[in-house]
């Protein structure tokens, strides 16, 4: 293996939190995701329904907080996490090395959420076509009150 391609920056960067931005939940927004992902559960629909069941209004299905409030300029093109973003990686392919979710609160139409990320760590390896660095890093969600309704754990490989 070479030598390490992590520099002193880029360890600098391991907890420090930077802000994702903020994502609405819409009732629109509940139902179309859930139509597409297959759930048939009236209180992804249904307000009545959901309220019925205990839930402040439609429910977001799992995998989706909300849809990013997209402002005009090149932050809104970023396709990593911006943590991450801001590595200067000198391999030129990447690869999203999956997600996993932990949910905390439910999510319901009307929620705006907040979402911030840290890179948590970092992996280097030898690949079957060579080097790569494997970035971990968590995202954190939290609903309008500051109640923390969710993470997001990824990796994003380098290659």
């Amino acid at each position: 293996m070479p030598d390490s391609i992590v520099t002193a920056d880029m360890q600098q960067m391991i907890g420090r939190e930077v802000d994702e931005g903020v994502a609405e939940v819409t009732t629109t927004s509940c139902r179309l995701f859930a139509r597409a992902v297959g759930h048939t559960d009236p209180i992804f629909y249904d307000e009545a329904a959901a309220r019925a069941r205990g839930y402040r209004g439609i429910v977001a299905p799992p995998g989706y907080l909300g849809t990013p409030v997209v402002h005009p300029g090149p932050r809104s093109m970023i396709t990593v996490p911006v943590p991450i973003a801001e590595l200067r990686i000198p391999y030129k392919r990447i690869l999203d090395g999956g997600t996993a979710y932990e949910y905390f609160e439910p999510v319901v139409a009307g929620d705006t959420i907040t979402s911030r990320s840290k890179i948590t760590r970092y992996e280097e390896r030898l690949g079957s076509i060579g080097p790569m660095l494997i970035t971990y890093h968590e995202t954190a969600y939290t609903r309008q009150d500051g109640a923390l309704v969710a993470k997001m754990y990824g990796n994003v490989i380098h290659y």
